[in-house]
Order: structure tokens, then sequence, then C-alpha cells
């Protein structure tokens, strides 16, 4: 199997992103079927505002904001692609790591207020 690894874009995206949430990420990345990137990591509050003006984001108060989520694009067959398969298959992965190195990650995709497959955090009861 093929071992993905992340462009320059990608691991810039993870500058200022929690250690752990890095280790996670760079493991699934290595083991996951699908290639993938990080389309943001840390962001400031100016560009939380905007996305939630957007309707992009539900909150001012994101997990971005203090280092603590990424936001993934899957790129099967070299091509970003929006369909839930894929982040269902790369969350398999990332729970697998969850469970394997004792840090627990939420995901996005499971989320009843909006289904948001792309975006990972580390859970605020262990990093509040």
């Amino acid at each position: 199997m093929e071992h993905f690894k992340f462009s320059k874009s990608s691991e810039d995206n993870l500058k200022g992103v929690h250690p752990d949430l890095c280790i996670i990420m760079r493991k699934a990345l290595a083991l996951s079927p699908v290639d993938f990137g990080i389309s943001e990591g840390l962001r400031n509050k100016k560009r939380q505002l905007e996305l939630v003006a957007k309707g992009r984001s539900l909150t001012n108060n994101s997990r971005h904001i203090t280092g603590h989520a990424v936001d993934i694009f899957a790129l099967p067959n070299n091509a970003i692609s929006w369909e839930f398969k894929y982040y269902q298959a790369i969350a398999n992965i990332v729970f697998e790591l969850s469970k394997t190195l004792s840090i627990e990650i939420e995901w996005g995709g499971k989320w009843d207020d909006l289904n948001d497959g792309t975006h990972f955090e580390l859970s605020r009861k262990d990093y509040p």
C-alpha cells in the first residue's frame, strides 16, 4: 500500500496546531486508504468571524482559534472530493489511532447540528 505524505502547504497549515493533533493527522495519513491534505488548522478570530458570517461555521468560539482543530480535504485519485465516504474512511483511521494513542478526537462528521466531515478536533474534556 502506498504511504501518503503531506504537501508543504498542508504541513504549513499544521503550524500552531496542538502537537497531539499533528501526530494523529500525520499517522492517519500514513495509514489512510485515501490521500488527504490539511486545508486549515490554526485560525485567528477575524477569520473565524468571517466564516460564521458566510454560514461556513456555527460558532465564534471555534477550536481552530486555539490550535485544537483541523479541516481536511480528501484527494482520491489526486483530485479533491467532498464525497462523505472518503471522510468516513479517514475518520475510521483517526479513531483507531485515537484509541491506540489515548488522544481523544471528535469528528464533525458525527455532529447533529452540522455534518462537517472535514473537521477533526481534540476533545474539550481532555484538551480544555
